[in-house]
C-alpha cells in the first residue's frame, strides 16, 4: 500500500484540519447525543432484565435459555462496547451525569476500570503502535510484525490467540499485572509509579470477586432449583461476549495493512505526526448499523483513535470528513467488510507465527 510520508508543514496542516473537525463537533454535541445514550442504556438493561427472566424459565423449553443466553449476551455487549468503553473515554462527560461518566462507571466484565484507563486510555491512544511503548500491540502474547523478535512460542500463536478470545475479559484484567510483572519474572521497580503493586493485587481481585459473585453465585442462588442452568448461562454469556469483543477489536488494530512504529521515529512527535500515526495503524470495517453499535462503533476504529473522546455515535459522519482528507493527503484509509478484514486478521496472526525468511546472495 503506498503511504506518503508527509513533511513538518503538511503535518501541521493535517492537525489544522483535524482539531477543526474535533472542535466541530464538540460545538455541536447536545441533547441529540445524550438521548442516543439513553436510548441504548434503556435498550441494554432490557435485554439484561428480559435474559435474566427467560433463563430460569428453560426447564419449560430449552428455546427460552436459548433466548435467554442471546438477550444476556447481547446485554453484556452493550454494556461493555457501546456504553462502557465510550463512557470511560469521558465521551459523555459534560453532559455532567451522576453516574454515566468516566469518573463513576463501572462495566459488567472483570476488568478494574482504573486500570483498564491507564494501559488503555493512556498508554494505547498515546503510544498508538509504538513498538516498546503500546503493551496492546499483540498484548504481550502475540508477534504481528518482523519488528518483534521470533520466539519458538509464536508457533502455536495462533491458539494462543483463540484462548485468548475465549478469555478476553482476563487477559484484559491481567494485562497491567502482566507487564509490570507483579505475578511472575522479574518485578519491575515501583519508584515513580502512583499504584503500588499491593494496589494492583487488591483491586484486581476486588473486581474479579465482584463479578464471579453476581454471575456465578448470586444469580444462580436467586434461581436455586435450576441454579446449574443460570450458572451455565451466565458462563456462555460472558464467553460469547469475550469472543465478540475480541474479534472487533482485533479487526480495528490487527488487519493486514497496519503500519507499526519505533521509539526513535516517534520521538518529539508534533500533533501531526500522532495524527498521522493514529491513521496508520488503524482500520475500519464497514457493515449495517447494528454492527456498528455492537461494536461499540470501533469499526471506525481509525476515527476513535483520531478522536477518542468524542462520542462514538458522531463517527460515521466524521468518518466521510477524515476519508476525505485521507485522500487528499495520499495517507492510507484501511477500509473494507467486517469479514475481510477479519480475515486478514487471521492471515496476519499465522504469518507472523514463523521467523522472518531471509534471502541469501548467490
Amino acid at each position: 500500500m503506498k503511504t506518503t510520508r508527509l513533511d513538518v508543514q503538511k503535518l501541521d496542516e493535517l492537525a489544522a484540519e483535524l482539531d477543526a473537525i474535533d472542535l466541530r463537533i464538540r460545538e455541536d454535541l447536545g441533547e441529540k447525543d445524550a438521548n442516543y445514550l439513553f436510548a441504548v442504556v434503556r435498550v441494554q438493561r432490557f435485554l439484561s432484565l428480559a435474559g435474566r427472566l427467560c433463563i430460569p424459565l428453560g426447564f419449560l423449553t430449552p428455546w427460552l435459555w436459548l433466548l435467554g443466553v442471546l438477550y444476556l449476551t447481547l446485554a453484556k455487549i452493550l454494556d461493555n462496547m457501546e456504553i462502557g468503553h465510550n463512557v470511560l473515554h469521558g465521551q459523555y462527560d459534560w453532559m455532567n451525569h451522576s453516574h454515566i461518566n468516566s469518573k463513576v462507571f463501572d462495566w459488567d466484565i472483570v476488568v478494574n476500570v482504573d486500570s483498564w484507563k491507564r494501559t488503555h486510555n493512556y498508554e494505547h491512544h498515546t503510544y498508538t503502535n509504538i513498538l516498546g511503548k503500546d503493551r496492546d500491540f499483540g498484548y504481550g502474547l502475540l508477534r504481528l510484525t518482523d519488528e518483534l523478535k521470533w520466539r519458538t512460542k509464536n508457533l502455536w500463536q495462533f491458539f494462543t490467540y483463540a484462548l485468548l478470545s475465549v478469555l478476553f475479559e482476563w487477559g484484559i484484567a491481567f494485562h497491567e499485572l502482566a507487564g509490570e510483572r507483579v505475578f511472575f519474572g522479574k518485578k519491575k521497580d515501583e519508584i515513580g509509579r502512583s499504584e503500588k503493586h499491593a494496589e494492583l493485587k487488591k483491586s484486581f481481585f476486588n473486581k474479579i470477586q465482584k463479578q464471579l459473585l453476581k454471575d456465578y453465585v448470586v444469580f444462580p442462588l436467586l434461581c436455586w432449583p435450576v441454579a446449574v442452568s443460570v450458572f451455565l448461562a451466565n458462563l456462555c454469556a460472558n464467553l460469547l461476549r469475550n469472543l465478540w469483543t475480541s474479534t472487533i477489536i482485533f479487526c480495528g488494530h490487527f488487519t493486514d495493512d497496519i503500519q507499526t512504529f519505533s521509539i526513535q521515529e516517534c520521538e518529539n512527535e508534533s500533533k501531526g505526526h500522532w495524527y498521522y500515526r493514529q491513521m496508520l495503524g488503524s482500520s475500519n470495517f464497514t457493515g449495517p448499523r447494528w454492527l456498528h453499535i455492537l461494536s461499540g462503533h470501533l469499526s471506525y476504529q481509525i476515527e476513535h483513535h483520531l478522536f477518542p473522546s468524542l462520542p462514538a455515535c458522531r463517527y460515521p459522519e466524521i468518518s466521510v470528513m477524515v476519508e476525505e482528507i485521507a485522500t487528499r493527503y495520499e495517507i492510507p484509509y484501511n477500509k473494507d467488510s467486517f469479514v475481510k478484514q477479519y480475515w486478514t486478521v487471521l492471515k496476519r496472526i499465522i504469518k507472523y507465527s514463523f521467523p522472518k525468511r531471509t534471502t541469501q546472495s548467490v
